[in-house]
């Protein structure tokens, strides 16, 4: 039977998580699109909810497709929307999503470490950079965006599933630790660095933070270039350079 309400709960439900408070109080996050769909599956993991497009045939409960888009925050709609739990608990040792099995060695495991970044896009992205690039954990400091907001899970590209994630302190990452600084760094990151850490797109780190690192690194660029990387842009070097050489060990 086709939903053709859109005072349908499932649909409800879905508008309802679009914000914060709500994701974290229902234990909820939703997902738009076959791609993530898809990603969610292959991460061993299937939806709690599963609405999709009237005739398109991907199953679930099929919703008539003006109240699908309503409910899409895509411009463009959707063909399938997903309601999935959140982890059972956001902490750094605990298991990702999808790899109930898989504990993180703190120690061991490379870590990114965020503070104050507030842009769910440059969120998502690093999420996706630190699967893609270095196998690696992300460590959530203060007022850093919801990773499963619609901007950042979008951004992640599915990698929101397989990418251990946290809300700590900097004491609770692993040592030693590296602060990325837009001027004034050493031109060589520390080759030993476990935790990457850096702050946001307009302010960067505190200076209480990079003070409690054990090093600076400004990434080298052309003679009177863009003042600045972004932090996404910055994340992806890091973790290429670093992650690389704990990869050797």
């Amino acid at each position: 039977m086709t939903i053709t309400s859109k005072d349908n709960e499932k649909l409800k439900f879905v508008r309802k998580l679009a914000e914060r408070k709500h994701r974290e109080r229902e234990g909820f996050f939703v997902t738009e699109g076959e791609d993530l769909l898809k990603a969610g599956r292959e991460a061993g993991r299937e939806p709690a909810v599963l609405l999709t497009r009237e005739g398109a045939g991907l199953g679930g409960d099929e919703v008539a497709p003006e109240l699908l888009d309503a409910a899409s925050t895509l411009g463009s709609g959707t063909r399938a929307i997903a309601i999935w739990p959140l982890p059972r608990a956001n902490r750094p040792l605990e298991a990702p999503i999808g790899a109930p099995d898989r504990r993180i060695d703190a120690e061991d495991a490379l870590c990114v470490y965020l503070h104050g970044v507030g842009d769910p896009g440059n969120v998502g992205s690093i999420v996706r950079s630190a699967g893609a690039l270095a196998d690696a954990w992300v460590a959530l400091g203060p007022d850093c965006a919801d990773p499963y907001g619609p901007k950042a899970v979008r951004a992640s590209m599915g990698a929101i599933f397989s990418v251990p994630l946290g809300h700590c302190e900097l004491t609770d990452t692993p040592a030693p630790r590296l602060s990325l600084v837009a001027r004034g760094g050493d031109p060589d990151p520390a080759k030993d660095s476990r935790t990457i850490c850096l702050g946001s797109e307009r302010d960067g780190l505190p200076q209480e933070i990079v003070k409690a690192t054990d090093a600076a690194w400004t990434i080298p660029m052309r003679p009177h270039a863009v003042e600045s990387l972004g932090v996404a842009a910055a994340a992806a070097i890091a973790l290429s350079r670093i992650g690389s050489r704990v990869g050797e060990r």
